[in-house]
């Protein structure tokens, strides 16, 4: 699929625009029109049609691999070292990376100079992968951490994932649970449902009893969190903010036992949000892009309708905000110019997003999957991917050594992050909701009621 590169130049500032909100809508029925017409699967015999150009295995890299720089110091007596280089290496392949890099090095001058080598990396992390890798090339690329990320990986989901430890928790939730989020690097987690709570979990205790696992239900209100679906999750450090359906943003400090500290009134039902230090931002259903500072209030400083559709999802950094629409547009917005830096317009919309510089990971309503890298400010288009989903993919999670994806299709694929991505683990899931991965636990929301979470070994 070729989509046009977007301009870099468009200068329109980021102005309050002055548009009425939206009648009273009856937010169950809003939100129930609304999966109905962006998640649901095609009906029979209406399949989408599969852009012509997506990317294709190319030829195992091990005949164009970089030779290693021999940087061992000549020895006179014999010995390990005085093997050669490339037989230390050899030898180096089947310890673990972290070993290598962080003990090895400590030995000698000789193995230090041998494994600092970036070459050294790159020809390992290839051989490991046994295709492209990475999808973006980048200068300065980490080839160290990124190997040891890759073989952590490939370890943990070896065999089909046999040695991962599988946990459903079923008893917090009464309805379908869309969106998840952890805290405290896996330690807590929040799960956000149609039954309009929020949950506050403590995923130290599994394999324990349920009612130890689930701690509460962040709010006072008797029965439920909002008035509406509660449909996006985001934290900053200890504060989390939750958006639903009932046009609010509430935000809750967990180092205060999950105690409320403000509330956001938004124009319309608010479906993605993104938190940083200094500004919470939101994408809503009245297609409008806002922007709050959570210091102060939180005090509204700017919004702006990016969109001519809802806006379906969004991420942010200390320069940009990138946000995607059912209106099949993918905007960049410069904050620090104030002004719509890029609006691209695509063959589908997008659902999902996962960011780590410079590569932008994106799902779409047709099951592809798209990478866009970030080249000097402007973002383009690299690769579009299919990676066996039929359905939409409404969850992604991309790291430099590991990527997750979730759909509708009621699976989680577990992929490596290669050119095109190799997909290592299939399981079955009840149309899951965004994957979060940080450090050994994958957790994903389910339509079955449950919260569903993966151990990997250590």
């Amino acid at each position: 699929m070729e989509l046009p590169l977007g301009r870099c130049d468009d200068s329109r500032t980021w102005d309050n625009d002055d548009s009425d909100p939206e009648s009273e809508t009856d937010p169950d029925a809003q939100a129930k029109a609304y999966v109905a017409r962006v998640l649901s699967p095609p009906k029979s015999g209406l399949a989408f049609s599969r852009p012509s150009q997506l990317s294709t295995p190319a030829a195992s890299p091990s005949a164009s691999e970089p030779r290693a720089a021999s940087k061992v110091s000549a020895v006179s007596e014999p010995g390990l070292l005085s093997l050669p280089p490339e037989l230390l290496l050899e030898i180096c392949s089947y310890l673990d990376a972290r070993l290598v890099l962080h003990v090895l090095s400590r030995v000698c001058h000789a193995l230090r100079d041998l494994v600092s080598d970036h070459v050294t990396w790159r020809l390992r992390a290839l051989r490991r992968v046994r295709a492209p890798y990475p999808v973006v090339e980048e200068k300065n690329f980490d080839w160290p951490a990124a190997c040891i990320a890759l073989e952590q990986h490939l370890s943990r989901w070896a065999e089909d994932g046999r040695w991962v430890e599988y946990f459903c928790l079923a008893d917090g939730h009464v309805a379908s649970v869309d969106s998840v989020l952890l805290l405290q690097g896996g330690s807590l987690c929040l799960s956000g449902s149609r039954d309009r709570n929020v949950n506050l979990w403590d995923l130290r205790q599994l394999g324990t009893e349920s009612n130890q696992v689930l701690v509460k239900t962040l709010g006072t209100k008797r029965n439920s969190t909002h008035e509406g679906w509660v449909w996006s999750l985001a934290a900053q450090d200890h504060r989390v903010c939750s958006g639903s359906w009932d046009s609010t943003v509430k935000l809750w400090d967990m180092a205060a036992d999950g105690q409320q500290f403000g509330e956001i009134k938004a124009s319309s039902a608010v479906l993605c949000l993104s938190y940083l230090p200094d500004i919470l931002v939101t994408g809503t259903y009245d297609k409008k892009v806002t922007i709050y500072d959570p210091r102060a209030g939180p005090a509204l400083l700017k919004h702006q309708q990016l969109h001519s559709r809802p806006v379906l999802t969004l991420l942010a950094d200390d320069r940009h905000i990138i946000s995607g629409s059912e209106d099949h547009t993918l905007v960049v917005v410069d904050r620090r110019a104030n002004s719509v830096l890029q609006r691209l317009q695509l063959d589908s919309y997008l659902l999902c997003m996962s960011y780590q510089e410079p590569q932008l990971w994106a799902g779409d309503n047709q099951g592809l999957l798209h990478v866009f890298a970030n080249r000097n400010g402007c973002f383009q288009l690299i690769r579009s991917f299919d990676v066996g989903h039929s359905f939409p993919i409404t969850g992604i999670q991309y790291s430099v050594g590991a990527l997750y994806t979730t759909s509708t299709d009621k699976t989680i694929r577990v992929h490596v992050p290669t050119d095109p991505p190799r997909t290592i683990c299939t399981r079955r899931h009840d149309n899951g909701s965004c994957p979060m991965c940080p450090g050994n636990l994958v957790v994903a929301g389910s339509g079955d009621l449950s919260l569903e979470v993966w151990r990997l070994q250590a």
